[in-house]
């Protein structure tokens, strides 16, 4: 009886540090979205401005404002963002955290995962990155791992899926 306790305890999956980090070029992928972001609503709110006069104070002052912010969030959030998320694989589980303020650490045992996508949206094309999406047979939804390297999440989703078909279980 104390042998089989072992053997099952030796099996599961526990939450942990995840070990890898995301690419490097991530850090400037966010910030070409932040830089992005913030000119296309500090366009909307010059624009108008520059057209009324009656409130161009007011619309003038608040695309200042978003100009700023969005600044001063492009130069710090993607490198706090670069050391807080990271990911792992092992033969037994993908691990994930994530997070900015309310970090969220997650396991998906082999067992349960469903589906795993790869995705590069335009921007991730001109940075040479890829978002890997691991589906599982959970409420809480996927884990995505955002940020790495297009060649990397190719293997990581060939591995992916060679270990989950390997692995015993349904999936639900």
């Amino acid at each position: 009886m104390t042998g089989e306790n072992t053997v099952q305890e030796t099996r599961q999956v526990r939450l942990r540090p995840p070990g890898n980090s995301l690419d490097e070029r991530a850090v400037t992928w966010w910030r070409t979205q932040w830089l992005l972001t913030t000119a296309v609503l500090g366009a909307a709110l010059a624009v108008p401005g520059w057209l009324f006069e009656p409130a161009r104070p007011w619309l003038t002052a608040a695309a200042g404002a978003v100009a700023v912010a969005g600044l001063v969030c492009s130069v710090l959030l993607p490198r706090w963002w670069f050391r807080i998320h990271r990911w792992e694989v092992t033969d037994d589980a993908v691990y994930v955290r994530t997070g900015y303020f309310w970090q969220e650490w997650r396991i998906a045992p082999m067992s349960r995962i469903q589906t795993v996508d790869t995705v590069r949206g335009p921007l991730e094309q001109a940075f040479r990155l890829a978002t890997v999406t691991v589906t599982t047979a959970s409420a809480k939804g996927a884990l995505t791992i955002a940020g790495l390297d297009h060649e990397l999440a190719a293997d990581l989703a060939q591995r992916l899926t060679r270990i989950t078909q390997a692995t015993p279980g349904d999936a639900t």
